[in-house]
């Protein structure tokens, strides 16, 4: 450990956390709070505060210009050097198993987006966007990854919820189709038995739409029971997200017949990343992220030219 990091656990250094913690919140080129707000705010001695200031600029982690009687302003500033002398963990977030080699791309493309950054991050994998979505209320995570789709219905539905990037086309899953149990079937009809998840917004909110006005019976399922389900004939058709190989090898499938579904699928296949709107720390740090970048790599890991890392 050099002598500069040594200084943090000095009187002054001590003071640097917590004044690393505030100044998070601003950004290059804004006036920064004087040293009695700092004082005042956080009960710390002038001289303290002073040495505090000192030490983040010994450290890199800001740069400060003084402007005479307009104050003292934020010249340059290393957010994830603050972040870190702060004591702020890793950046945690939720998706879904990576099961198919698009998901293994986007898993890779968000962990080396935070590397290439120098920022510590970790994600875990779930399956259905609600359980996400829940999962991120209960801050057991600092941001979610699903479909556009249903991104756009758990903000409308959960307060304190947004959307803070949406990803391109297809970077969520290619499409969705409808496979079928039996070879001759190439539509949903009268009497057929439909595999619903509810527990995934894009799965249930297409098949009820691509069912809509027809006398089906709707089964419901666990999203990863529908291959066996589908080969043992307990359904007669369900919709998949076409990016499951097996799949394409074993049933029929069709495109959509409803105007509606197809409408709706659209937006199923471009990745969203949900935060909580009041958690501006972690807001500004995935900001930070080069999400062209993480497209880049993602379709890397798709085409086989690049292996996947998460």
């Amino acid at each position: 450990m050099s002598r500069i990091w040594e200084s943090l656990y000095s009187k002054n250094g001590l003071a640097a956390k917590f004044i690393a913690m505030e100044l998070i919140q601003f950004l290059e080129g804004e006036r920064i709070p004087r040293v009695s707000d700092f004082t005042e705010k956080l009960s710390l001695g002038r001289g303290t505060v002073q040495g505090a200031l000192r030490v983040l600029e010994e450290l890199h982690a800001i740069s400060l210009e003084s402007r005479g009687h307009l104050g003292t302003f934020l010249k340059k500033r290393d957010i994830n050097l603050l972040y870190e002398i702060a004591g702020i963990g890793p950046v945690m977030g939720v998706m879904p198993l990576p099961y198919s080699r698009k998901y293994e791309g986007l898993a890779t493309g968000m962990v080396e987006g935070f590397e290439e950054m120098n920022k510590k991050s970790g994600l875990a994998y779930m399956r259905g966007a609600r359980r996400r979505i829940e999962s991120l209320k209960t801050r057991r995570y600092d941001f979610a990854i699903m479909s556009q789709l249903a991104a756009e219905e758990a903000v409308q539905e959960f307060e304190g919820l947004e959307i803070l990037h949406t990803l391109g086309p297809e970077t969520y899953v290619t499409s969705h189709k409808v496979f079928f149990s039996k070879s001759g079937n190439d539509r949903i009809i009268d009497g057929m038995r439909l595999g619903i998840d509810y527990s995934s917004t894009d799965q249930a909110n297409i098949t009820l739409l691509e069912c809509e006005g027809l006398d089906v019976e709707l089964i419901k399922v666990d999203y990863m029971q529908l291959f066996t389900m589908l080969k043992n004939g307990s359904i007669d058709a369900a919709v998949w997200n076409a990016d499951e190989a097996r799949a394409f090898k074993t049933f029929t499938s069709s495109d959509f017949k409803s105007k509606k579904a197809k409408e709706l699928a659209l937006k199923a296949t471009r990745a969203a990343i949900v935060i909580e709107s009041e958690r501006t720390n972690i807001k500004e740090q995935i900001q930070l992220l080069q999400f062209e970048k993480v497209e880049e790599i993602q379709q890397l890991v798709e085409e086989e030219k690049k292996y996947p890392h998460y």
